[in-house]
């Protein structure tokens, strides 16, 4: 049985990843996870206009509003929680986005490397 407990890649207490935009699949402002997140929306990043395009271009527009989903559009700088896979493909396309990595869970080492993670990261001490 997977493990969904709110602890980031560092093995710390999750931190929220954005409530403005709000984030995460169950849009609590943290990139928790379960077993109905089929996407592992698991890593907290703050997206750039290079990963927005890198996005679109896989079928995935994150920067047009969807109202009815109560969805914003990002714009560069938002925090959000993007699937761990996608984040892994576009770090091996050059064009992933920062990674906050004390709001990751740790689910998202199911699909990336603690070491890419790391190399992307703007809240090491």
């Amino acid at each position: 049985m997977q493990n969904y407990e709110s602890i980031n890649v560092l093995g710390e207490k999750l931190e929220t990843c954005s409530t403005d935009p709000e984030t995460g699949f169950y849009r609590d402002g943290c990139c928790n996870t379960g077993p109905d997140d089929f996407g592992s929306h698991t890593v907290c990043t703050v997206v750039t206009q290079d990963f927005l395009a890198f996005s679109r271009s896989r079928g995935n527009d994150l920067s047009t509003p969807v109202p009815a989903f109560g969805f914003p559009g990002l714009k560069p700088g938002d925090n959000w929680c993007l699937c761990a896979a996608r984040w892994q493909e576009a770090f091996e396309a050059g064009v992933a986005p920062r990674v906050r990595l004390r709001a990751t869970h740790q689910a998202a080492l199911e699909n990336c490397n603690l070491a890419d993670l790391k190399s992307c990261g703007i809240d090491l001490s």
